[in-house]
């Protein structure tokens, strides 16, 4: 079996580094990247030791998503009609996603999508990851949900059971992968000196496009409060490459004395970092299904969430995007220091580390394994 794998961003290259393993030994494996974050998909698949097959330069600076998108369609209809895969695979929602998607069903190739089924109920939050998911599960032939909850959307949406396999989130699978690495000095040594361990340690993280703006000034003024609020924890915030995160927080937050900001982090750094976090604020995705990995609690600084599991089971609050309601939580989370203790006692709630071999084995054995098989 030919499978075409495509991955744009960083965190695609997270999520899809435990399928490429579990599908090397078993199938022809071409990996594809198209550069949609070039330095951090770098770093992600140097943190992996992924060689890309074939690489795309779809990026051109202030670019439209439509420009982007009619890029990586032409690009990505030359090179599928040169593997002629049998399978393309996607991964979550991203510009790279719906267009390999895209690409492939033009050319009647099969799609599996890895991380389907997750929604907010918004095709505006957030944008354009919403409608991007909405849309690749009308045409991907095989739906690998993350979670029942999931599965169950799909199942709403009017997607056959049989196309649909529950599988863990195979992020948990690369927590798994990067744990031993976070036990040696070598590969965490750059995270212990951003923090001091004697201190209680926030991790901040914001880079989704609903926070662009005045919502994120806001934020970033409410954040400042927090600082001063709390003058014995220390704050860390990695500041994402995008201009418009690096302009507002350089201005407004460049000048505090208990909050550092860095450039951003290498994978193994930034699990290491939130192992050793009392509490995450953050807008990203992929962060509300890591820290569960090691009881750390999560303010979401989103009005939606597609990851309700996390919420249900007690690791994140949902706070929206009005300052005051964040600042609400994050009082309410570092009031309460007993609170990662009981959450390292529960368990993950996106998966137990297997999802990657479920996937495969669907793929190469047509199975139906679910989570808890």
């Amino acid at each position: 079996m030919n499978i075409f794998i495509v991955v744009g961003t960083r965190p695609e290259v997270i999520k899809m580094a435990p399928v490429i393993a579990a599908l090397v030994s078993v199938a022809k494996v071409t990996v594809c990247t198209t550069g949609q974050h070039r330095e951090m998909l770098a770093q992600a698949l140097s943190i992996f030791s992924l060689k890309p097959d074939v690489v795309l330069d779809t990026m051109t600076p202030g670019q439209s998503l439509n420009i982007l998108a009619s890029r990586q369609l032409e690009l990505l209809d030359a090179v599928l009609a040169s593997h002629k895969p049998d399978w393309v695979l996607v991964q979550g929602d991203t510009t790279t996603a719906l267009c390999a998607s895209i690409a492939a069903f033009h050319r009647s190739i099969k799609i599996g999508h890895v991380e389907a089924g997750l929604r907010t109920g918004d095709l505006k939050s957030p944008f354009p990851e919403e409608a991007n998911r909405n849309l690749i599960a009308r045409i991907a032939n095989l739906h690998f949900a993350p979670t029942e909850s999931a599965a169950a959307a799909l199942r709403t949406e009017g997607i056959p059971s049989e196309k649909i396999k529950v599988t863990g989130n195979t992020v948990v699978d690369a927590i798994e992968l990067m744990k031993p690495r976070l036990m040696h000095d070598s590969n965490v040594e750059a995270g212990k000196k951003l923090f001091d361990e004697h201190l209680p340690l926030v991790i901040i993280t914001c880079h989704r496009r609903e926070n662009f703006g005045s919502v994120l000034e806001n934020i970033c003024e409410m954040l400042a409060r927090l600082c001063k609020r709390y003058p014995n924890h220390q704050w860390l915030f990695p500041v994402h490459l995008n201009p418009n995160v690096r302009e507002p927080v350089m201005r407004i937050l460049g000048n505090i004395p208990n909050l550092k900001l860095i450039e951003p982090v290498d994978y193994v750094t930034s699990l290491f970092l939130i192992s050793k976090a009392s509490l995450v604020l953050s807008d990203s995705g992929g962060i509300q299904e890591e820290a569960p990995s090691f009881g750390t609690p999560v303010v979401v600084m989103r009005e939606h969430t597609e990851r309700r599991e996390g919420i249900g089971a007690g690791f994140a609050t949902l706070a929206g995007q009005e300052p005051k309601t964040i600042e609400a939580a994050v009082h309410q989370w570092l009031s309460d220091p007993a609170a990662r203790k009981r959450l390292q006692a529960l368990p993950n709630p996106y998966g137990d580390g297997h999802a990657a071999k479920r996937i495969a084995e669907s793929l190469i054995h047509n199975l139906t394994p679910s989570f808890d098989d």
